[in-house]
């Protein structure tokens, strides 16, 4: 049993540890209280490869496997959960289904530029009245002479009005079984609306998008065949879940670092208050649950990696290091006491953004259900 990185994992954490050090965390701040998408950090991620990083060298990538990607993840979290967002959206959910489905066109012209940062995509699943619930969802393609009109609304899509791309699912042919689309923001039919305005990551759009008699060709149709969707998007699940437990790591990091600073430096009763036994106890309780919450996020992707059943350790992961993540930053911002809750310290922004891991790839409460029904299998 081996629980050291390799060489190459090392070079790939540093590389990204310095990226974020030297170029995110002087600008996080700004960016947040700007509401300002980061496209040059955008683009200066997709220049260092991170977009390619799941793909194969075939298309453009460099062929990593899932564990060099949450190590490098976490380290963009670590600056800003706004662009770790952005980012893992980018790299997997707004591009797999491209690289693994589209034809040599849509990979040459979308997928490709996507991978340097030139073009972003998104993916539209969620609905007003379907979140967890995948059968709740309505939005229709109906098959008319040389592709499909999709009809329906979505909403909480990361990205849209930025994206150049959108991965839609939606219910087609006779059994209405989910389907998957690939609409460019050119198409006819295709409307952007607002902006829902949330609580964190900030620099992070997020829309409703409607689909009006959207005409999609045939060559758009991603699906090999109809109703395939749900099977794709269940494969991918348990990725999506393991990376969000690695942004919550990098968030759960920040807000340690800025607890262990601040209660190295603040005075009372004439000492550091890092002095006193409550809160050593505090700063104890959050660096064990980071450790443990990081151990089971990399077993997890440990085991996607060598293609052995992973789906109940990603539920794992994904619940344990969001739920540690956002105690650990509650922590924090009690160790700051006041300044904790001042916009001009970091730990705010830490309390605001880790919610976002919470609801990504299943709340906690799906995913308790899930790893229920696997224990009792």
């Amino acid at each position: 049993m081996n629980f050291d990185l390799t060489d190459e994992q090392r070079a790939i954490r540093d590389t990204f540890a310095r990226f974020c050090d030297e170029r995110i965390a002087p600008q996080a701040a700004a960016l947040d209280e700007a509401h300002a998408f980061p496209r040059a950090l955008f683009r200066e991620l997709g220049e260092l490869g991170f977009f390619g990083m799941r793909y194969p060298e075939s298309v453009g990538g460099t062929g990593l496997a899932l564990t060099e990607f949450c190590l490098a993840l976490t380290e963009v979290a670590r600056g800003s959960m706004s662009l770790a967002g952005a980012v893992a959206m980018q790299s997997l959910m707004g591009t797999k289904f491209l690289q693994l489905l589209g034809n040599a066109d849509i990979v040459e012209r979308l997928f490709k530029p996507a991978l340097r940062g030139d073009r972003i995509g998104a993916i539209c699943m969620t609905e007003p009245n379907a979140g967890s619930d995948l059968e709740s969802i309505a939005t229709t393609a109906t098959k008319v002479d040389g592709g499909y009109v999709i009809n329906g609304q979505k909403t909480w899509i990361t990205s849209a009005p930025l994206a150049d791309f959108f991965t839609v699912f939606a219910r087609a042919g006779e059994e209405r079984k989910l389907t998957i689309f690939l609409v460019e923001k050119e198409f006819r039919g295709l409307t952007v609306g607002r902006e829902i305005h949330k609580m964190g990551v900030w620099a992070l759009p997020t829309s409703e998008v409607a689909f009006n008699d959207c005409f999609v060709p045939d060559s758009h149709r991603l699906s090999k065949e109809e109703g395939d969707g749900e099977g794709h998007l269940r494969k991918t699940l348990a990725e999506i879940r393991i990376i969000t437990g690695a942004m919550a790591l990098g968030v759960a990091r920040a807000a340690l670092d800025e607890a262990v600073r601040y209660a190295g430096e603040r005075q009372q009763f004439g000492k550091p208050i890092n002095r006193f036994q409550a809160i050593q106890l505090k700063l104890a309780e959050m660096a064990t649950g980071l450790e443990a919450a990081t151990a089971l996020v990399h077993r997890a992707a440990w085991l996607c990696d060598a293609k052995r059943p992973h789906h109940k350790e990603a539920a794992m992961a994904k619940l344990f290091a969001t739920e540690t993540a956002a105690s650990i930053c509650d922590q924090a911002a009690r160790v700051l006491a006041s300044y904790g809750y001042a916009m001009e310290y970091p730990v705010q922004r830490y309390l605001r953004d880790v919610r976002f891991t919470l609801i990504g790839g299943g709340t906690s409460e799906i995913l308790k259900l899930v790893i229920a029904k696997e224990v009792s299998a």
